[in-house]
């Protein structure tokens, strides 16, 4: 059974400096809009251009993408950078001259609707980091300089400025508590952390080998977590039968009565949940998962 994917896009040039201005929420308060209409966009995305530039002068020199619309985390940390990929497209289609230098290209809603694949899934809406991406590229030489100031110094001093986050909030009608920018190396080892702590750090090798490496090779493989194995693009997990659970998993549980066989039967169910979890978040960061019936527990590595 294999969950429903989309073909994972080229990435971005390498020399393109891959970004999100990040707006940590206040509580439950109600967010008013998802995407910025055409005018709406463009003076926010003038602040995130002085501000950028604040932190490396040279990113002016850069054209900067930027799209009015907020996003979850998992929507932006996928194999391939497909959120970063679209505006790059999309820049790439815009009138002007692509190599201008200090090009800001703001991509707004028309009539409630984003272009191509830039509308934020209602599915993830609703969480306590929303990120606006922004994409800078050009000469390559300026924005390898760029990114690299960019990795060493956004997550410590990155803040957006006041002005920023107070148009980021009256444009998108929601409570900002902070407003900073990240890089996408930086959103990884954020969710890397949070990931730690929710209990799915053992899941995380795979996550960051499909964003970071999309055509390497990771397994996990350490009980009592579930087998899988990432390679080829796609995160191959292990669906045990019970005999093949228990071979693998408790082999030194007799079954051989009532009370024992209960135990067991909420051990493999509580495996069977922890497997839809990590299916799910998998999925979420569009990782495209199959499940492989295995029969055998000690030779369940062969079958994936």
């Amino acid at each position: 059974m294999t969950s429903d994917a989309s073909h994972r896009p080229a990435p971005p040039a390498p020399l393109h400096v891959l970004g999100a201005l990040a707006l940590e929420l206040r509580g439950d308060a109600a967010v008013a809009r998802h995407a910025l209409s055409q005018a709406q966009v463009g003076p926010l995305a003038d602040l995130i251009a002085r501000d950028l530039a604040g932190f490396a002068p040279q990113a002016a020199a850069l054209e900067l993408v930027v799209v009015g619309a907020h996003y979850d985390p998992v929507e932006v940390l996928r194999p391939g950078w497909p959120l970063h990929h679209e505006l790059d497209q999309l820049a790439a289609r815009a009138p002007g001259r692509r190599e201008a230098e200090g090009r800001i290209v703001a991509f707004g809603a028309h009539e409630d609707r984003l272009p191509g694949t830039l509308p934020p899934s209602p599915d993830f809406a609703g969480g306590p980091l929303r990120l606006v991406p922004f994409l800078l590229g050009g000469d390559p030489d300026i924005a390898a300089r760029v990114g690299d100031a960019f990795e060493t110094s956004l997550l410590e001093r990155g803040m957006a400025g006041a002005d920023t986050a107070l148009a980021a909030q009256e444009a998108f009608g929601l409570q900002v508590e902070h407003a900073r920018y990240l890089t996408v190396h930086d959103l990884a080892a954020m969710m890397a952390m949070q990931y730690e702590h929710a209990g799915l750090a053992p899941l995380w090798p795979i996550l960051e080998t499909a964003l970071l490496q999309p055509d390497g090779e990771e397994w996990l493989d350490a009980p009592p977590e579930p087998l899988i194995h990432y390679a080829d693009g796609e995160a191959r997990i292990a669906m045990f039968s019970p005999p093949a659970w228990h071979a693998r998993y408790a082999p030194e549980a007799p079954c051989d009565s009532d009370d024992c066989r209960a135990q067991l039967n909420r051990r493999y169910q509580h495996f069977e949940a922890r497997l839809r979890q990590i299916a799910a978040v998998l999925g979420a960061h569009g990782v495209p998962v199959t499940f492989v019936h295995c029969e055998d527990g000690e030779q369940a590595r062969d079958q994936l």
